[in-house]
């Protein structure tokens, strides 16, 4: 069954402005059909397929799993593109491109690997796709999780992995940090990590086999790998975190002690967290307890602190905790 999106979701998804892919739909690189109201309707897996009808530098491959190596792929890449950006972006994509690759040859148990980059826009752009088992379906597998948007939460929060002896999990969380605009599609669901804006998001995709992996960064970008690393760590200790609570939940209210422990899973292994309550509207007073006194005073070594809270929700956590700012 094809699914039809509006033209918003194809700008997200391909790193574009909407004024660009207006532009690409009327000049009919991209295809493209509209309502009886007017809408504009796209077909993204036919919109993907014309990508490499957009010009400018571009690349494709495939490339099988086995064997492969990352570092090779990403050389061949580099050469045959030419890219004419500033080298913190260019470590920057490097750095990304490295490790999403990685994670396709390590973690999908899939075959091949799709490889897509293209420049337009003022946009660097990758796509990296698998034809594995999914990203979300493994992370729930391997870590026992209820549903794929509790292994969504996982993935935000740096340090989880489902191969532990050689993965530090580190790699999409500082991916996801470090360029504009994180993508990552499998099983049904699609993560979006916007830092231009910053926000994220967790939106419903069709079903596709693997995972798909998009980032986009701007060519004039000023963005270094120093400082997004910074942000996270204490001298060489990767020891923040700064999940988002809003991801962990279908509505905006969490008021459960199940929804506290399940967000603070595997946060021990910090010994800073922001608590994002960004988009939240309300939460409850055993969410509130679980989280700021029960867990926390089990792990002292870990401070939590919320932020960019509402009215209500700093409400009820200084009400359960008075001593919380």
């Amino acid at each position: 069954m094809v699914t039809h999106v509006r033209i918003g979701r194809v700008a997200q998804a391909l790193g574009f402005s909407v004024s660009k892919v207006r532009e690409l739909a009327n000049a009919g690189v991209i295809p493209s059909e509209r309502t009886d109201g007017g809408h504009r309707l796209f077909d993204l897996d036919a919109v993907e397929a014309s990508l490499d009808s957009l010009g400018s530098p571009s690349l494709t491959l495939t490339v099988p799993l086995a064997g492969l190596a990352e570092h090779e792929v990403w050389r061949d890449v580099a050469s045959r593109l030419g890219l004419e950006v500033s080298a913190p972006v260019v470590h920057i994509v490097e750095y990304a491109f490295v490790e999403m690759l990685n994670n396709a040859i390590d973690h999908s148990g899939g075959t091949s690997a799709g490889v897509h980059f293209w420049v337009a826009d003022g946009q660097l752009a990758f796509e990296v796709s698998d034809d594995g088992v999914g990203a979300f379906a493994r992370l729930r597998l391997e870590l026992g999780l209820p549903d794929t948007l509790s292994a969504i939460q996982e993935l935000s929060k740096g340090k989880r992995t489902t191969d532990p002896a050689r993965h530090s999990g580190q790699g999409i969380f500082f991916t996801s940090k470090a360029v504009d605009r994180f993508e990552l599609a499998a099983n049904g669901w699609c993560w979006v990590v916007d830092n231009v804006i910053a926000d994220q998001s967790v939106e419903r995709d069709r079903d596709r086999a693997g995972t798909k992996v998009r980032c986009s960064i701007a060519d004039c970008s000023t963005r270094t790998m120093a400082q997004v690393f910074g942000e996270f760590t204490h001298g060489l200790d990767f020891d923040r975190s700064r999940p988002v609570v809003k991801l962990l939940t279908y509505g905006t209210r969490l008021v459960s002690r199940s929804e506290a422990k399940l967000l603070l899973e595997g946060l021990d292994q910090f010994a800073e967290v922001d608590v994002d309550f960004d988009g939240v509207e309300s939460v409850g007073q055993g969410f509130v307890d679980e989280m700021f006194r029960v867990w926390a005073a089990s792990h002292p070594v870990t401070a939590l602190r919320p932020v960019n809270m509402n009215e209500a929700v700093r409400f009820m956590v200084e009400r359960g905790l008075p001593g919380v700012r």
